[in-house]
């Protein structure tokens, strides 16, 4: 299995309500083939090194990770989330 891990630091003018749809476009990827579990959520320890929001999912291998990278409903979310965005980070690792 793969474990997709990223990072999302709004720039400040994102509101809340912006901030929250953002957040649930990312939940509604759990239904998308090869995934075995996604958890996003916003940051509660708000230190000066935190981001704002986290994304985790498990992926059955890493052919599946590529194939959700393209996908016609990951793109869209990803793309609202760059003009979102002041800086994004990701690790993908095997677990």
């Amino acid at each position: 299995m793969l474990l997709h891990l990223v990072s999302f630091k709004y720039k400040p003018e994102v509101d809340g309500a912006t901030r929250a749809q953002h957040r649930a476009r990312l939940a509604a990827l759990k239904e998308l083939d090869g995934v075995v579990e996604l958890k996003v959520g916003e940051d509660v320890v708000r230190s000066p090194r935190s981001y704002d929001t986290g994304l985790s999912i498990t992926f059955v291998d890493r052919a599946a990770l590529d194939t959700y990278q393209k996908h016609d409903r990951h793109v869209p979310v990803a793309q609202f989330g760059v003009t979102l965005c002041e800086h994004i980070v990701a690790v993908d690792f095997e677990i």
